[in-house]
């Protein structure tokens, strides 16, 4: 098996016991996340690699700004994948509570990305004004209203790479594949209910 490059990078290569998956969406923007599942490599699957409530932030006082992707996005909610080697392909399966609807996207990892992963940087962290040598160990994604899931590779005190930019597709069945009735995982949040309906829905700015 090869990728466009000639290789693949195995695990015994990697400089780290895992990489991290996590899932954030835009303030108010809420998002319950069916299923995140990773394929590496190696055509290994590691179903529900993340699965839940997405990061985000819901301001009471309704000054939060959902438009657009934060320049230095946070690692979002998610989990360590265990025992992959360096990821091909993110499945992402969610509910976007606020419209509502299904969305699922396939998200292939280029890679320039997964040769990023593996390169080391001398860094410097202003928290705590030490230098570092890190990597780039964390891959967020963003969900947001009309199916987008935007990606970057994050790694402490590294500025973050942008990966992808993909448009979702409706899931026919809608939620939890046709099994809870059309019913959603979770009603709004009432701060986000509130904002939807003094602003709206931010769409075509992410």
């Amino acid at each position: 098996m090869s990728t466009s490059s000639g290789c693949y990078w195995r695990i015994a290569e990697l400089p780290y016991d895992s990489w991290r998956l996590g899932l954030f969406a835009p303030n108010y923007m809420e998002v319950w996340i069916e299923t995140a599942d990773a394929v590496d490599v190696r055509d290994r699957v590691f179903r529900r690699a993340m699965s839940g409530i997405a990061a985000i932030n819901t301001p009471k006082d309704l000054k939060g700004d959902p438009r657009g992707w934060p320049e230095r996005p946070g690692a979002g909610k998610g989990k360590q994948v265990l025992g992959a080697d360096l990821p091909r392909l993110i499945y992402v399966r969610w509910q976007s509570l606020v419209e509502p609807q299904t969305y699922e996207a396939y998200i292939v990892i280029p890679e320039p990305t997964r040769q990023a992963m593996v390169k080391g940087e001398k860094t410097f962290c202003q928290a705590d004004a030490k230098w570092i040598f890190g990597y780039r160990d964390v891959l967020t994604v963003g969900l947001a209203p009309g199916g987008i899931a935007k990606v970057w590779l994050m790694g402490a005190c590294l500025a973050p790479i942008d990966v992808a930019r993909v448009q979702g597709t409706v899931v026919k069945e809608g939620p939890d594949s046709g099994r809870s009735g059309g019913q959603y995982a979770l009603p709004l949040d009432p701060a986000s209910k509130a904002y939807i309906e003094k602003h709206g829905i931010p769409y075509g700015s992410w």
